[in-house]
């Protein structure tokens, strides 16, 4: 089964690629000469995965998945939310939304999170969500040079490190993404 991945994120791409079996044969937007940026414009994470999903079946009538991702901090009303990758500006800068979230949270007890993910999958002529989320914390400086994104500064809960300090293995199996792909596999195996 050939599935394309809807990403541009080889970071993104690797970490899903390791948690999908041999039979599908994972593509990437750069695989189908995909070079778009496709515009994340909906106000919710199903949105906007829906709305990358539905481009790919569109322009490239292949089915695919397609996956959006939020931190949502509950002392911030859930924030940064659906725009966790441009938190602190439209460069879409890791370093620069951590340094922001961190000076939001300054003086905050409550530094409870969740990291949230929608996959949209459109197949011949269905669509469905699956949703993962993972609870944690937001600690105080960043720990690890694993992982992407925000992985330095999100502890996950029942753990005293960070998702850039545990192995990609490890953080597959607990990562809100990791849980998300189980529930799509699930779904393509026929569970």
């Amino acid at each position: 089964m050939k599935l394309v991945f809807a990403t541009h994120n080889q970071n993104k791409f690797k970490e899903v690629q390791a948690l999908v079996p041999d039979y599908i044969e994972l593509l990437s937007l750069t695989d189908i000469n995909c070079h778009d940026d496709i515009p994340e414009t909906e106000p919710t994470i199903e949105g906007n995965a829906k709305l990358k999903a539905d481009y790919v079946r569109e322009h490239y009538n292949l089915n695919c998945f397609a996956d959006d991702t939020g931190l949502e901090v509950t002392a911030l009303n859930g924030a940064p939310g659906v725009y966790s990758a441009r938190y602190a500006g439209p460069e879409n800068n890791a370093d620069a939304n951590m340094k922001k979230l961190l000076q939001s949270l300054e003086g905050m007890e409550d530094r409870s999170a969740q990291f949230k993910t929608v996959i949209a999958l459109s197949l011949d002529t269905s669509e469905m969500l699956f949703t993962g989320i993972c609870k944690g914390e937001i600690i105080h400086a960043t720990k690890g040079e694993k992982g992407f994104g925000y992985d330095p500064i999100f502890q996950p809960k029942g753990y005293d490190q960070t998702f850039a300090e545990i192995s990609s293995e490890e953080k597959g199996r607990i990562s809100h993404r990791g849980k998300a792909i189980q529930l799509l596999l699930a779904y393509l195996r026929g569970d």
